[in-house]
């Protein structure tokens, strides 16, 4: 349990942030914002389960911290494409299809199963009991570089790293996405928060910034092809660089959707595109609804190791379903 009293630059401050500032690095700000939602926040002797709760000087405050619980999911021998491991972590290139850790009709055949088996009593637990070493996570049809802690240690160094965002330290994550239609400029910033959409709760949206469970949320994008340009300067589809300065759940299927360019594949959030491809001529048309998940590859990740200092670089090619898709839109007349 952690006891604080706020001081005096406590005031007009969020509680998540001005707890991360005083509980760094033990503690990474999503960390802290889990035990808030958790209930194991208490301000003046009363839970408070609002991240955003403004503070004031003076304030007493509790933490309470859960010791980590034992990882219950079994490991399993599922192959693992390691593009990196040492006595820290492990820098995985994770294929499309495989959900990163057990939940809700999904508790075993998860990247958290195939880890156990691979490191055994190495890998963290700090976190929580499904999710041992995780720091970030792809989703499940998403494939690309992700990197895994080992120790309690290199878990700490690299949540505060993606907590960050990059904003003051060398993380770098760049990832491709295929989608439809092209932005009207070749490079922009996406800013725009955040939530639980009211229509799905299974879904992000864009909220407006005052929601109680608005996320500040950014990408950058840079457009690097244009499949099937007019002279109007619009396009079929469009290869993009999207970087990530917050890393929400979704958040670049939902911030391209929101600006009308949904990514080619996206059941969830490019429904209204799902006729698209109709109008397109063969082989196109075939291989764009045999594409069975959403196009989205994580292709960069960069990040200071935990124990050397060193900048981290690893770089994963796009896997062959979606380079057999991009082949397709470079090839095939528009």
């Amino acid at each position: 349990m952690k006891e604080l009293i706020t001081d005096s630059e406590a005031t007009g401050k969020r509680l998540d942030a001005w707890l991360s500032a005083q509980l760094a690095p033990d503690l990474s700000r999503n960390r802290i914002q889990a035990l808030i939602g958790d209930g194991q926040v208490s301000v003046d002797g009363k839970v408070v389960r609002e991240t955003k709760h403004k503070l004031r000087e003076g304030i007493s405050i509790t933490v309470e911290i859960p010791e980590p619980e034992d990882a219950t999911p079994a490991g399993e021998d599922i192959a693992l494409d390691i593009l990196y491991e040492d006595a820290d972590l492990i820098v995985i290139n994770k294929p499309a299809g495989l959900v990163v850790h057990p939940g809700n009709g999904n508790w075993t055949g998860t990247l958290v199963n195939a880890l156990i088996h691979h490191c055994g009593d190495t890998l963290s637990g700090v976190g929580g009991v499904k999710r041992p070493g995780i720091v970030h996570r792809l989703d499940k049809e998403t494939s690309g570089v992700m990197v895994v802690a080992k120790n309690d240690l290199a878990h700490r160094h690299l949540s505060a790293q993606f907590a960050d965002h990059g904003r003051t330290g060398d993380l770098e994550r760049a990832y491709l996405a295929l989608v439809w239609g092209t932005p009207d400029r070749k490079t922009g910033t996406i800013d725009a928060p955040l939530g639980r959409s009211h229509r799905d709760r299974t879904k992000q949206a864009v909220v407006h910034e005052e929601r109680d469970d608005a996320r500040h949320a950014v990408t950058h994008f840079d457009v690097q092809e244009r499949f099937g340009a007019k002279e109007d300067s619009t396009a079929v589809a469009s290869l993009i660089e999207c970087r990530l300065e917050t890393g929400r759940t979704h958040q670049i299927r939902v911030h391209m959707a929101h600006i009308g360019h949904p990514l080619v594949g996206d059941v969830e959030y490019g429904s209204a595109y799902k006729t698209k491809a109709n109008k397109l001529a063969e082989p196109l048309q075939s291989v764009v609804k045999g594409f069975s998940r959403q196009a989205l590859h994580a292709q960069v990740l960069a990040f200071e190791h935990p124990s050397t200092g060193e900048i981290m670089r690893f770089e994963a090619d796009v896997p062959e379903d979606m380079a057999v898709l991009l082949t397709a839109f470079r090839t095939t007349p528009l």
